[in-house]
């Protein structure tokens, strides 16, 4: 099966954006440090805003040690050739799909989005960790994007089964379509950038 149909995302990365990765390695290395550390601060406010749900709590202690090791693993990377980290990037990205998540709707609901959210972003960040594997010529980075692919790919389901566990599987599917709609629409509109992974 193809990260297409797991993924679900209704648009591909726009093909220009791996040339332009390729060219800056040293800038995308940095954001995606950066994106795995955002990553790990998500898990842990989900836990500090959702104490009562154990089973999240439980994955998302799982989730959060996890993205902090791709974090570590990532500054080796950039360490390894010689980059520093450099200061924060905003991300458009996100910032843009978080605006969806619904406010002062019931707490459920709220949860749902924050889960779905994070989901997309997992998602898109498998399918360009995906191009990365396919398309630099790098062979450590090449395994290095493959591996984090595949651990995207599980953290983009847990965040959808999650969402199901705390609301019916019908109510969550709907806002997911809704919710692929919009990320589609984020993408198109977001020109690629030579140093941002999203």
């Amino acid at each position: 099966m193809s990260t297409k149909t797991i993924l679900r995302l209704k648009l591909p990365s726009d093909p220009r954006w791996v040339n332009i990765a390729e060219k800056n390695i040293a800038e995308i290395l940095i954001d995606h440090a950066y994106c795995e550390q955002k990553a790990a601060s998500n898990g842990i406010s989900l836990i500090v805003k959702y104490p009562d749900k154990t089973k999240l709590v439980e994955e998302m202690t799982a989730l959060v040690a996890e993205e902090w090791s791709h974090f570590e693993r990532v500054l080796e990377e950039l360490k390894k050739r010689g980059y520093e980290l450099g200061p924060n990037r905003n991300d458009e990205y996100v910032v843009e799909l978080v605006k969806h998540v619904r406010k002062g709707d019931t707490r459920e609901r709220q949860l749902m989005d924050k889960l779905l959210v994070s989901a997309l972003i997992e998602a898109r960040s498998c399918e360009r960790f995906k191009l990365l594997w396919k398309n630099i010529p790098d062979e450590g980075l090449q395994k290095f994007y493959y591996e984090l692919m595949v651990s995207e790919a599980g953290h983009y389901t847990s965040f959808v089964k999650l969402a199901k566990e705390y609301m019916p599987a019908e109510v969550v599917e709907a806002r997911f379509q809704e919710l692929l709609k919009a990320e589609a629409e984020i993408i198109a509109r977001l020109e690629p950038r030579p140093d941002r992974m999203h």
